[in-house]
């Protein structure tokens, strides 16, 4: 599967994005796909994922604000991003995988396939 993830922008604090994870190829409900961002300087962090079956995750620092969802009939995830914070500033990926099991799944080596990341922007 091909991913591409786009929705990034600059926008201020308080404000809201939504992301969308576009795939190709296999059909996409037979992944389980998730949300991670890298920020400069660190490592790439799980935001969120969802899987075949709908049920979602969450990192603690996103619960409350952040919620990922899927169109199986449009092969596209998305990440609704509300009450945005500059510390989410980063850029976010999203992936997919057919063999992601619960104990893993917030883990990135979890997840053969990447999209390009897009940037997000939070101002204070």
């Amino acid at each position: 599967v091909q991913l591409q993830a786009s929705g990034g922008g600059l926008v201020q604090a308080g404000g809201s994005l939504r992301l969308s994870c576009a795939a190709s190829g296999r059909p996409f409900s037979s992944y389980s796909m998730g949300w991670f961002r890298q920020a400069p300087g660190t490592e790439r962090e799980f935001v969120a994922a969802i899987r075949r079956t709908g049920r979602t995750f969450y990192a603690d620092s996103v619960k409350g604000r952040f919620t990922i969802s899927r169109d199986n009939a449009l092969n596209t995830g998305y990440l609704q991003m509300n009450g945005l914070k500059p510390e989410d500033t980063a850029v976010y990926y999203c992936a997919a995988d057919t063999g992601v099991i619960l104990s893993t799944i917030r883990r990135s080596s979890a997840y053969d396939y990447w999209g390009r990341g897009t940037l997000v922007t939070v101002s204070s």
